[in-house]
């Protein structure tokens, strides 16, 4: 079982570790604990590197099985017990934790302000696209939704972060923002991401602690995906 470091601290982009397994065939390791998101959510998974002072390697994937993080590395792996410092590709991190909490401004002012679910989502660093259940989406409409989303980034509106027991949560009015609940039966904890008096939601990825760190944001295209589905594209300013 790996502790995941990244549930409660996005900032953390350096950190010490013990190798606790390897995968030879996908030249991976799993460490006792780590600060490197999986991916998931739409989110991309963490990079960086990993050194035991030694030597060092670049870390080529991310990805979760069961209980356990993986680490794909370029390279000889290193040993079963080895103690080594991470470092994430922090500059990169930190984009996406704006990204990803723009998108998560967006969700919140869609929900509220027209009662859109939403139907998906992806981002990389500075840009993303999110889909939504509305049935017509024209140019002054999104206009005004770009202006409501950048009213609330300047309104620097604090986030939280909570882990609650899964009946806790399922107690929460509207948690789940997706026309699907993307939440597995085995999971008994969901982790809670909540922009103060805007959203909340259930989500597992990393995020800033404050909405002005986002900065601008700017909807530079959208289009039909359907008849009720429309796709909404963001870009936040580097």
């Amino acid at each position: 079982m790996t502790d995941l470091l990244y549930q409660l601290d996005s900032y953390l982009w350096e950190f010490s570790a013990v190798v606790n397994a390897i995968q030879p065939e996908r030249n991976a390791v799993s460490l006792n604990h780590t600060a490197f998101y999986p991916g998931g959510g739409g989110q991309p998974c963490d990079l960086g590197l990993i050194s035991d002072g030694e030597s060092s390697w670049v870390v080529l994937k991310v990805w979760r099985e069961a209980e356990m993080i993986w680490q794909q590395l370029e390279g000889v792996l290193p040993k079963i017990g080895s103690i080594v410092q991470a470092q994430l590709d922090w500059p990169r991190r930190y984009a996406l934790m704006r990204t990803h909490t723009a998108m998560h401004i967006l969700c919140g002012v869609v929900w509220r302000d027209y009662g859109a679910l939403v139907t998906g989502g992806n981002m990389k660093p500075l840009q993303g696209r999110m889909d939504f259940e509305f049935e017509s989406l024209h140019q002054d409409l999104v206009g005004e939704i770009e202006y409501k989303v950048n009213l609330e980034v300047a309104a620097e509106r604090p986030l939280r972060v909570q882990i609650l027991p899964r009946d806790e949560a399922f107690k929460i009015p509207d948690l789940l923002r997706t026309k699907i609940n993307l939440l597995p039966e085995g999971i008994q904890e969901v982790r809670i991401v909540e922009i103060i008096g805007l959203d909340l939601q259930a989500d597992g990825g990393t995020h800033v602690a404050n909405t002005r760190e986002v900065g601008r944001l700017h909807i530079p295209s959208y289009q039909s995906k359907g008849r009720i589905n429309k796709r909404i594209r963001i870009e936040l300013l580097p």
